[in-house]
C-alpha cells in the first residue's frame, strides 16, 4: 500500500529534511512540496492527497486555518517548532503532532500511525479482518534507557507508568523504580504507542496497568496519576475503543 502525501513549510531546511526522510521510507510517495498554504490549498482542489505534512506558522495563511478552510480533510500529521497548537490540532483530528526538530525514529512513528489507520480502513472496505501492520507497530517485549552508571534493559510487561521529574524520568514498574536522563520525546519513541499513552505532561501510563479510572484521575498499583486537558481526548477516545 502506497501513501501518497505533500509537504508544507516555509522554512526550506525544514522542507528538505522532510522531503529526505519521506525518500527513506519505500511507502511513502511525495507528490508535491509546498512553502505556503494558498499554494496548497489551490492544489488540493485539483489532487487527491492521502497524508499532509503541515507547518503551522506561515505567513498569509498559517496550518491551522487550511485544515479549517478544507471540506474533505486528508490524515494529517502537523509539524511544527511550538507546542501549544497540541490540543488545536487534536481537536481537528489530526493523526500526530511532531515537534521541530523531529528525528527520523519520530517521523517514522508518525507515519506508521497514518499506514496503520489506513490499513484498517483498506480492510473494513475490502471485509479483510486480518489486517497486516507495519512492523514497527509490533508491540516490544524490551526496551533500554539509560541511567548514570550504565544502559538498563526494562521489561515492556512489567512497567506500571513513567513520571517525568524536571529533566529525569522515573520508570515504575512491579519491582524497582529506574530513573533516566531524557526528554519527553525520548520516552515517547521508547515506550511502544500501542501499550502506554501519555495522559499528562507528566506521565505515561501502561494502559493495561490501569485499575480505574475517576473523573480525572488514573489508579495504578497505590498511585493516582492525574489526566491533563491536553491529553485527556486522545486517552478517553483510546479508553472508548477498549471497552
Amino acid at each position: 500500500m502506497k501513501i501518497n502525501c505533500i509537504a508544507v513549510d516555509d522554512e526550506p531546511l525544514a522542507l528538505e529534511i522532510i522531503k529526505d526522510y519521506c525518500e527513506k521510507i519505500p511507502f511513502l510517495n511525495m507528490m508535491q512540496a509546498f512553502d505556503n498554504a494558498i499554494e496548497t490549498m489551490e492544489y488540493l482542489r485539483n489532487n487527491r492527497v492521502d497524508l499532509i505534512l503541515l507547518d503551522i506558522q506561515m505567513e498569509d495563511l498559517t496550518g491551522i486555518q487550511l485544515l479549517n478552510a478544507l471540506n474533505v480533510k486528508p490524515y494529517v500529521i502537523l509539524t511544527t517548532a511550538y507546542d501549544n497548537y497540541a490540543l488545536q490540532g487534536f481537536d481537528l483530528d489530526v493523526t500526530d503532532y511532531l515537534l521541530k526538530p523531529i528525528s527520523f525514529g519520530r517521523f517514522l512513528k508518525g507515519i506508521n500511525k497514518v499506514y496503520d489507520r489506513m490499513k484498517k480502513e483498506t480492510d473494513v472496505q475490502e471485509g479483510n479482518k486480518a489486517a497486516v501492520y507495519p512492523v514497527d507497530t509490533v508491540e516490544k517485549d524490551y526496551f533500554f534507557v539509560k541511567t548514570e552508571t550504565h544502559l538498563e534493559k526494562v521489561t515492556t510487561s512489567d512497567v506500571l507508568y513513567v513520571e517525568g521529574m524536571g529533566d529525569y524520568w522515573r520508570i515504575v514498574t512491579k519491582n524497582k523504580r529506574i530513573m533516566t536522563l531524557m526528554n519527553a520525546r525520548g520516552m515517547e519513541e521508547v515506550l511502544p504507542e500501542h501499550q502506554f499513552c501519555r495522559v499528562h505532561r507528566s506521565y505515561f501510563v501502561a494502559m493495561n496497568k490501569i485499575e480505574s479510572i475517576e473523573r480525572r484521575h488514573i489508579k495504578i498499583a497505590d498511585q493516582t496519576i492525574p489526566i491533563g486537558d491536553t491529553y485527556q481526548k486522545n486517552f478517553f477516545d483510546i479508553v472508548e475503543k477498549k471497552k
